[in-house]
């Protein structure tokens, strides 16, 4: 593992500013239960300013910065105490008051908690730093409890366009490994192509669905203007009325799809969206946890004294094959619910069908009335548009479905 040159480290210090490390390093702690830490690598000895004596027995927020909100913690130690892992960002300081970004992936482990941490380079790191400081000033100026900060932080997640904090942190960690990837110049694995492939694919359907369903509700008030034409033109219970009850039932059906497809935490595309977010985040951990896993076989010459690194590799790779069977799981909840997806889309192309019904008798209705059908000719004419934009939204959907299912497939035989 390549160090940084120790005059520059102290001259950095010096300063009490930011403390600069370099981008291909990485460094993990691990805790006890109450956050006691009891191991270590030389790089996070290094960037904590402390010696091993000074870290060792102490409590992990011996580096906690003052900018950090109390929210920020409360949310993660809610987390990790409930079993599962976590990933954020974090502000830490070292033991002359200068302060490093990290991002921070911690999960429960034996008797304790391990955290493994990278350099964050994306742009999302200035983003959350801002929310930080909102969440702070709030907790100083309105007394903010530390809960309550949690809960404002999990609100500007959900402002930010992510469906909930873990949404976010997976898309935070996939953003931070591929900038980092690229700032090395490597080149990302096979599995990591593919769960960002995967992620894509759900954001483009996504962006499918809001124009789909914006075409669907361009039509929703046909039946009112086909009723209204009808009492213009036919006596009671004529052709045109009855087209416009079929149609009215047509969309009550189809409103009942969209409801199902893309309303609420639990409708089709949420279940697909978190399932797919759900992989990329543990494939993303996994692949941390080889890297770090890796670097502990080079000899640290900042090593922590009476330190047994095989121990602790051994530790790591157990952790690594835990994500990696969970990941697993993960991917075989996305192939169920692509599978549930498919289905509902097809549901959607049968009512697409029984409105290309309705149109035909709409074009025939129009045609019958000659000049006095000039009205619901352009009812004919909005029902072509709309049912254009929709019958391409979905073979697009359609597409990227198979997309995704293939996806799946290939990274359940390389995981």
């Amino acid at each position: 593992m390549t160090e940084l040159n120790p005059a520059f480290a102290a001259e950095a210090r010096s300063t009490a500013g930011e403390i600069s490390f370099q981008v291909h390093e990485m460094f993990f702690s691990r805790t006890d239960k109450r956050g006691v830490i009891k191991a270590g690598n030389g790089v996070f000895r290094r960037l904590s300013g402390y010696s091993w004596d000074e870290l060792i027995g102490a409590p992990h927020k011996i580096i906690r910065h003052a900018d950090m909100p109390k929210g920020v913690f409360q949310f993660m130690w809610d987390t990790i105490k409930a079993g599962k892992p976590v990933g954020t960002y974090v502000k830490n300081r070292d033991k002359t008051g200068g302060y490093y970004w990290v991002f921070a992936l911690i999960a429960p482990w034996m008797d304790g908690y391990v955290s493994i941490r990278l350099k964050p380079t994306s742009p999302m790191r200035d983003t959350v730093a801002e929310i930080y400081a909102d969440l702070l000033r709030a907790e100083r100026d309105e007394g903010l409890t530390p809960q309550q900060s949690a809960e404002m932080l999990l609100q500007r997640v959900r402002d930010l366009g992510y469906a909930s904090y873990h949404t976010f942190q997976a898309s935070a960690l996939a953003a931070e490994f591929e900038a980092r990837a690229k700032a090395m110049g490597d080149p990302l694995e096979q599995v990591q192509k593919r769960l960002l492939a995967m992620s894509r694919g759900i954001t483009d359907v996504q962006v499918e669905t809001a124009e789909m369903t914006e075409a669907f509700n361009a039509i929703r008030t046909v039946p009112m203007n086909m009723r209204i034409i009808a009492s213009r033109l036919e006596n009671a219970g004529g052709p045109i009325s009855a087209i416009s009850v079929n149609y009215s039932q047509m969309l009550e059906e189809m409103s009942t799809w969209v409801n199902t497809f893309v309303d609420g935490d639990t409708c089709v595309f949420a279940r697909i969206r978190d399932a797919i977010l759900n992989s990329q985040f543990l494939g993303f951990a996994a692949a941390l946890e080889q890297e770090i896993s890796e670097a502990l076989s080079h000899t640290d010459v900042d090593a922590m004294p009476g330190q047994c690194l095989e121990e602790e590799r051994a530790a790591i790779g157990s952790l690594r094959e835990d994500f990696l069977k969970q990941t697993r799981e993960s991917l075989g909840s996305v192939e169920t619910e692509a599978m549930r997806f498919g289905r509902s889309v097809l549901d959607m192309k049968r009512y697409v069908t029984g409105l290309s019904s309705t149109r035909m008798m709409c074009k025939i209705e129009s045609a019958a009335l000659s000049e006095q059908g000039t009205a619901l000719g352009g009812i004919v004419e909005q029902l072509d548009a709309c049912q254009n934009e929709i019958e391409k939204r979905l073979a697009r959907i359609v597409e990227l479905n198979a997309l995704i299912q293939s996806n799946t497939a290939m990274l359940r035989a390389l995981v």
